[in-house]
């Protein structure tokens, strides 16, 4: 593997992830693990099915070989003191949705460096674990960089952390996370966007699909496997409206804040 600059806040990030994970015991198998490229700008464009992806893909890479994911993330997320601290040592990317145009601009720079950058294509967490129409940014991304899409489907990660469900410490322990992570996809400037965008999502359904398929523990009744396949998670349609439902009541409280 080529040697890289030592970066003190990634390697303890890292290291405190394991510790974290390894306490809970979790299980994890990957397929696809031939993808992820030893050299090279790449976009991974991720599934989203829970808050955890991120740290988990990070996991699953380092372990495959030591290459660092810097991920677009909220400015949400980097106005928090101790996580925008560690956010930015990790030189992960702020993007703030009212001018996202910086943000753009410099993942484009890392790519062309030699970054992976990880996006979340579904812009929000899926909350019927099936994956949802996509933004086009993560192929404007490849395209204007001049790198591959890298697919990534991620399973059993909902069951740690999710969108408007409470997991017991518990339940936690032992789960088993699989991932899968898919040829590349090599973009040009003068393909179709839109096109390339829903083979993306197709691609990346097909591989939750075979992931869900190979899941070792029955979901069955379960909250965390979707409706179709015999879970209770809310249908694609129930998850909507409660998507919609939930961006009113923030804009309301909002209004009232200023």
């Amino acid at each position: 593997m080529p040697r890289r600059a030592p970066e003190p806040i990634y390697t303890v990030a890292i290291g405190l992830g394991r510790a974290f994970f390894g306490a809970l015991r979790l299980k994890h198998r990957a397929t696809g693990l031939e993808n992820i490229p030893a050299t090279g700008g790449a976009v991974y464009a991720m599934t989203h099915f829970g808050y955890l992806e991120f740290a988990l893909v990070e996991w699953q890479t380092w372990l495959h070989n030591r290459r660092r994911v810097r991920f677009m993330a909220t400015k949400r997320a980097f106005d928090k003191p101790v996580v925008g601290s560690l956010l930015r040592g990790m030189k992960h990317i702020e993007v703030d949705m009212a001018a996202g145009g910086a943000a753009y601009a410099e993942a484009v720079a890392a790519l062309r460096r030699g970054e992976i950058i990880g996006v979340f294509p579904e812009a929000g967490v899926s909350a019927s674990f099936t994956v949802r129409e996509l933004k086009s940014g993560a192929v404007r991304l490849a395209a204007e960089a001049g790198v591959p899409v890298i697919p990534v489907a991620v399973w059993g990660g909902q069951r740690l952390l999710t969108k408007n469900r409470r997991v017991r410490m518990r339940d936690r322990v032992g789960v088993e996370v699989d991932f899968a992570f898919g040829r590349p996809i090599v973009v040009s400037p003068d393909d179709s966007v839109a096109d390339t965008t829903a083979e993306l999502r197709s691609t990346l359904q097909q591989l939750t699909d075979t992931l869900q398929e190979d899941y070792p523990q029955d979901g069955t009744g379960q909250w965390w496997q979707p409706r179709r396949l015999g879970g209770t998670a809310p249908t694609v349609e129930e998850a909507a409206a409660s998507d919609a439902e939930r961006e009113v009541r923030r804009a309301a409280a909002k209004a009232a804040a200023e």
